[in-house]
């Protein structure tokens, strides 16, 4: 059974991400290598030492995966990676990979958007949505309500008109003075502390739209720092932080819901990790008759699984706008609603 074999390629920022999918097996073999390492010393992702390492990664993750699945290159047949949104020099590396692969294969390149790999990743699971659905898209660059009616088929909802809720969370982190990562390293000081004790804003809860700000409640957080918070008062103002964004996640996609008359919610990012999140969300959804998909825990963040099925989905659906000439060209910004 050959069918067809569809090589994904992701190194948005600081995660490079390789996959095979079949679009009758499904995910075959995928491999991710990770940079928090690399970047800890800095508190954040340096754009010129992530483009490095995908260099030095992309190689041996790509003989990787192909192992693993047993296959020789020549059995692939089609290569898709993120063309954006992201960092340039990082998607520079991934597109350089994939267009000479495709090249040299004589096989089509198919460039992909970052976020319709988040979008389309919980159809990967066993129990995957069908069309159409909401979908919440919470990452460390991004925050959007899309409804998804199919490959391609996108409008945009609402989206945060500052910074991303994984952004805010990472932020927030730093003013507790914990390592990066930031946002798993505040989900687990919020276990330890109580919400409530301390009152933090829950920004643009009630503004009447599907649209987020999280850069008040960062301030929020910073202002009480500045009031001397020690002890075990960190943990709950994490736990409140917490809170606070997911009161807000929570709110607005139920209200996009409503909004759409739909009952299915795929959150993807991230940010689609934390517990709390998740907690509430199962809760609200069954109290609604609804559902809630999410991705696979090792697919919420950055990988080339998402980008394979992306790929493979815009194949099949006769709407891969392949690069003919092969060309080397990323879109560091790159709305996902104008595909």
């Amino acid at each position: 059974m050959h069918g067809m074999w569809i090589l994904g390629i992701e190194s948005s920022c600081d995660e490079t991400g390789l996959a095979l999918y079949h679009d009758s097996r499904g995910l075959v073999a995928h491999a991710v290598h990770s940079q928090i390492d690399l970047h800890q010393a800095y508190g954040g992702v340096v754009p010129e030492l992530a483009s490095r390492d995908h260099v030095r990664r992309i190689v041996p993750l790509y003989r990787q995966v192909l192992a693993r699945a047993g296959m020789a290159q020549t059995d692939i047949d089609a290569v898709a990676y993120t063309a954006g949104p992201g960092l340039a020099g990082a998607l520079l590396v991934g597109a350089a990979f994939a267009e000479s692969l495709a090249f040299a294969l004589g096989r089509p390149a198919i460039p992909i958007h970052h976020l319709e790999g988040h979008l389309l990743s919980p159809l990967l699971s066993a129990a995957p949505p069908v069309y159409p659905f909401v979908a919440l898209l919470v990452s460390g660059g991004h925050t959007q309500l899309m409804r998804v009616a199919g490959v391609g088929d996108y409008v945009l909802l609402g989206e945060t008109l500052d910074d991303a809720a994984g952004e805010a969370f990472d932020k927030t982190a730093k003013l507790l003075g914990l390592p990066y990562p930031g946002g798993p390293a505040l989900a687990a000081l919020a276990q330890q502390g109580v919400a409530g004790r301390l009152r933090l804003p829950r920004p643009m809860l009630n503004s009447g739209d599907l649209d987020f700000s999280f850069s008040g409640l960062k301030t929020a957080v910073l202002n009480a720092m500045n009031k001397g918070v020690t002890g075990g008062a960190r943990a709950d103002l994490a736990a409140e932080f917490q809170e606070a964004a997911v009161d807000v996640l929570v709110a607005k996609s139920l209200a996009a819901l409503r909004q759409t008359r739909l009952n299915q919610l795929v959150v993807a990012g991230g940010v689609g990790a934390n517990r709390r999140l998740r907690e509430r969300l199962d809760v609200e959804m069954a109290q609604r008759q609804g559902r809630v998909f999410y991705p696979e825990l090792e697919l919420c963040t950055d990988n080339g699984a998402m980008i394979a099925f992306a790929g493979a989905q815009r194949l099949l659906a006769g709407r891969a706008v392949a690069t003919g000439e092969h060309a080397i060209a990323v879109r560091p910004r790159w709305a996902l609603d104008t595909l």
